[in-house]
């Protein structure tokens, strides 16, 4: 016997401005925290700098995106592409420093002890950092999930375009 599935449909929220938009929300969220708590906690990230202005130039790109998407639907598009290679850009920027700082112990790549650090006194330190693992970790997956939610959005944009033509001819 199939079975299939039934999906729970729930309304949708109508979108009136680009602040109902939840790619926009979502990537506000996360600017908000790299911003402030990543920010403070690894002041010593050489990217430091360009993470956070990825960070806060995603939720500008889509709300520019929403706002001129039916004077000039390309230019639209092409800012929501912008949105998701920022996103991308985001996975890479919180690996890249979850790889170079390690997690919240702020040791790498072995467990440093007393004794260890009195023997090596020349070696270089490491910096702490009070970044958790699980904050990384649930930073790249919301960024994950955002591009491919603004992937639909940019998709959904590109068939409204389509269907308005289809009612002209």
């Amino acid at each position: 016997m199939e079975q299939t599935r039934q999906w729970k449909s729930y309304p949708k929220k109508p979108i009136r401005s680009f602040r109902d938009l939840e790619v926009y929300t979502k990537t506000l969220e996360c600017a908000v925290v790299i911003a402030s708590s990543v920010r403070t906690s690894v002041p010593d990230f050489p990217e430091l700098s360009g993470m956070v202005n990825c960070a806060l130039s995603i939720p500008l790109w889509i709300a520019e995106a929403h706002s001129i998407r039916f004077a000039n639907k390309k230019e639209g598009i092409t800012l929501l592409e912008r949105a998701m290679a920022g996103c991308n850009k985001m996975v890479v920027y919180i690996e890249e420093m979850v790889g170079v700082y390690g997690v919240s112990s702020g040791i790498l790549p072995e467990e440093k002890t007393e004794k260890t650090e009195k023997k090596k006194t020349n070696s270089i330190p490491i910096p702490r950092n009070t970044l958790s693992l699980e904050l990384a970790d649930d930073l790249v997956k919301k960024y994950i999930e955002v591009r491919g939610k603004i992937f639909r959005l940019e998709q959904s944009w590109k068939k409204w375009d389509t269907e308005d033509a289809m009612r002209k001819v």
